[in-house]
């Protein structure tokens, strides 16, 4: 049975965020919301957290992860990122887009795509995610809480209760998020080439 923590979407309490990373560090699945809905998170380098996690959306060695972070600091560390790209994702983070680019050898290689070594980077606007984050210390290993069936990331946290209590260990309830994938963004080959148009202006990726 998963813990329920609900927090303050502008003022996320401390205590629950500390034990929430401290659930991650244990190796913990959790749930929690981002500005493109709810996702499954887990530590970097947990194989078994991950496992679980592509057991309950179903997942091949082909999806493609992301690492979700707190800011760009830790950018160089685990992306291949030129100049010119390092300042247009500045100027467009925090936002609701996903940054695709070859991976670092610091990139556990079960998270990188198998066929194309590359790996996804978020720096999500939402102040419950951000606060994990800075609490956490490190990018944590993320992918969009989409069911087995469905195309659009959950939005309703006490849907996802009810479907996922047995399967997580801890849901943050943020609130009702409506439904916004990201605008996905493709780096790897050095030009930015726009995959998918979502909620982040597509405009300045052009």
């Amino acid at each position: 049975m998963s813990q329920f923590f609900y927090l303050h979407p502008e003022n996320p309490q401390s205590r629950l965020i500390n034990q929430a990373v401290a659930t991650i560090h244990k190796g913990g699945v959790i749930v929690y919301p981002t500005d493109s809905g709810y996702a499954l998170g887990c530590h970097i380098g947990d194989k078994s957290a991950l496992e679980r996690i592509c057991r309950i959306r179903r997942l091949n060695e082909h999806h493609n992860f992301t690492l979700m972070c707190r800011d760009l600091s830790e950018l160089s560390l685990y992306a291949r990122v030129d100049n010119a790209a390092f300042r247009l994702l500045k100027n467009n983070t925090p936002g609701p887009y996903t940054f695709i680019f070859k991976g670092t050898k610091e990139v556990p290689r079960r998270l990188l795509n198998a066929k194309r070594k590359t790996i996804g980077i978020r720096v999500p606007d939402n102040n419950i995610a951000l606060a994990l984050l800075e609490a956490l210390g490190e990018p944590m290993m993320s992918t969009s809480l989409i069911l087995p069936g469905e195309t659009l990331a959950e939005s309703d946290p006490d849907d996802i209760r009810d479907k996922l209590e047995h399967q997580v260990d801890l849901i943050l309830h943020g609130g009702f998020l409506g439904e916004s994938p990201t605008t996905v963004v493709d780096f790897s080959e050095g030009e930015g080439e726009i995959v998918r148009v979502g909620a982040g202006d597509p405009t300045p990726f052009e």
